[in-house]
């Protein structure tokens, strides 16, 4: 006679799964040096149980940093980019700088413990979103060309994770983040006068 003992068994493995992914995200985001034993705790978990889900450290940080990607992915399809570039790149680092703020510190723990490949891999998804949408501002004449696009792509990332840590030292206040990316980001990429079409008198 068959029972519930092996789906119940099946969603307690899922919601302990949830809750240690959950502590390892808030975790790492706070201290990229953080121990298992400190996941564990956090997530309100033994050790036996945490390692019978995640076999190591290395295996938990890559679960964390997906988890956070994914959810920034979701977060940010919802942001129209359709029309204006310059405005469309304004609405995304408006959206994207909190977001940033969570995965730098979990990236800080990864690059210690994943292989580079499979970080970029990961990162490809919104390095390729603010590619297309430079590219399409360089198509309207809004953005510069003079420089590599794969290094204005690296460019806006250093500037949000670097707004992010400001952020996080309270050397930046939370509610002039968006502002000051926004300014910053915009005056890299801006396409020269020359190029717009304007004169200089």
């Amino acid at each position: 006679m068959p029972t519930a003992a092996g789906p119940r068994r099946r969603a307690d493995a899922e919601r302990n799964i949830a809750r240690i992914v959950s502590a390892a995200r808030e975790s790492l985001s706070g201290d990229p040096n953080a121990s298992v034993d400190d996941i564990a705790k956090t997530a309100g978990v033994g050790r036996m149980t945490l390692y019978g889900h995640f076999r190591t450290r290395a295996e938990l940080v890559e679960a964390a940093l997906v988890d956070a990607l994914r959810a920034g992915e979701e977060a940010l399809s919802a942001v129209d980019l359709t029309g204006d570039a310059h405005d469309a790149l304004t609405r995304l680092l408006d959206s994207s700088w909190s977001l940033v703020a969570e995965s730098a510190a979990l990236l800080t723990a990864a690059q210690g413990t994943l292989p580079t490949g499979r970080i970029r891999t990961l990162h490809a998804a919104p390095a390729q979103r603010v590619e297309e949408l430079i590219r399409r501002g360089q198509d309207e004449g809004a953005f510069r060309t003079d420089l590599p696009i794969t290094w204005l792509v690296n460019v806006v990332h250093y500037v949000l994770q670097g707004a992010a840590e400001e952020n996080r030292t309270k050397r930046l206040k939370t509610e002039e983040v968006a502002r000051v990316i926004t300014t910053t980001v915009q005056s890299i990429l801006a396409a020269p006068l020359k190029d717009r079409g304007s004169t200089i008198l």
